[in-house]
């Protein structure tokens, strides 16, 4: 089992890496969403340049917002300053692409983009298709090392649905995801094996696979209700809401698809989104604001005891590490955490301290 983080991508904070390193996790991501936070490819050439040991790389990419070629060439570059350490993250982009006001890449042409991608971090040509022209490109001058394509950089795919799933097998060295029972797991890592199949490849024993989550370190004594425990996990206690509530709306608003662990509160976040005061056709720009990292004031009431068993690790350091080896059992590889911004320092150095002695 492999530990990481997913941090706040703040170019005024990169060393919040180093010091993930420092503390013994394996490997760092950073998102990519333009419309939120600092641009990830900086923050990564200022980690690459002041770590040494830990893995760096998106978490996740996003296709929509960058074409194929831009996105090999600038994690090829990371990878000359982090040679062999460096990964590539992607996804369609749902928050990337929702707080414009867009709809995440379609899986067929997520599909093509993969293939593109590794091809050319493999340093092979291959054909690429732009505003409907299809060209062979290929990347030049590659005895002078303005990027480093020598050492192999794994692609890891976040994927959930069928098509994705299989794409990842295709294309990934990893999968992300986050959430799921076991059986959910399983079923998926099957769909991937199936992808890789239909290609004819075989899927590596070091093909990673890593959830994503919010932990937080109950002490003896301690509530889901405490202020110290929404405050750690209650941002992606809501980052989860918002993404249950977009794939909703875009279904039609179907009951089925409203989560068992929100449906006491859905009608309370309805209400809120409908007074709004930006119209409805602009409104993504306040169901994402402070997406994955802070806690909108507002939202506090949405991080009920419920939610926060079904979205986060919480609980004393026995139980958070009994979830790891459940996890580990249906085929998991790497948890990665992401506590609320202001609160990472704190909970990384928790993890370090009560989790990961117990896997080392």
């Amino acid at each position: 089992m492999k530990f990481a983080v997913t941090i706040d991508p703040n170019i005024n904070n990169h060393t919040i890496i180093k010091y993930a390193e420092d503390l013994g996790f394996d490997r760092a991501w950073v998102p990519d969403s333009q419309m939120i936070w600092s641009d990830c490819y900086a923050i990564l050439a200022l980690a690459a340049t002041n770590t040494s040991k830990i893995e760096i790389g998106t978490g996740v990419s996003i296709p929509g917002t960058r074409i194929a070629p831009v996105t090999a060439h600038s994690i090829g570059t990371i990878n000359q300053l982090a040679p062999g350490r460096t990964f590539l993250g992607i996804g369609t982009g749902h928050t990337a692409m929702r707080v414009m006001g867009q709809n995440p890449m379609p899986v067929k042409e997520f599909r093509e983009y993969l293939r593109v991608v590794r091809a050319l971090l493999n340093g092979d040509a291959v054909d690429y298709t732009f505003r409907n022209r299809t060209t062979e490109i290929q990347f030049l001058h590659r005895d002078r090392f303005y990027l480093n394509l020598d050492d192999h950089i794994p692609i890891y795919v976040a994927a959930n649905g069928p098509k994705a799933c299989e794409a990842t097998g295709a294309y990934g060295d990893g999968w992300v995801t986050i959430g799921g029972d076991a059986d959910e797991i399983a079923s998926r890592i099957e769909q991937i094996h199936g992808g890789a199949q239909a290609v004819g490849r075989t899927l590596k024993d070091d093909f990673r696979t890593s959830f994503l989550t919010a932990p937080c370190i109950l002490r003896p004594g301690e509530k889901l209700t405490d202020e110290r425990i929404i405050h750690e996990v209650g941002s992606w206690v809501t980052t989860e809401l918002h993404f249950f509530y977009e794939i909703w709306k875009k279904a039609g608003e179907p009951e089925d698809l409203i989560p068992e662990h929100f449906a006491n509160i859905w009608d309370q976040y309805i209400s809120r989104v409908n007074k709004f005061d930006l119209p409805e056709n602009a409104r993504f720009r306040q169901i994402h604001l402070d997406h994955a990292t802070h806690l909108v004031p507002e939202e506090k009431c949405f991080v009920t005891p419920e939610a926060i068993r079904a979205c986060c690790f919480v609980g004393e350091p026995e139980e958070i590490i009994e979830r790891i080896k459940e996890k580990e059992k249906a085929g998991i590889n790497e948890i990665n955490i992401m506590p609320m911004s202001d609160e990472a320092r704190k909970v990384y150095r928790d993890f370090a301290e009560f989790v990961l002695p117990a896997f080392r």
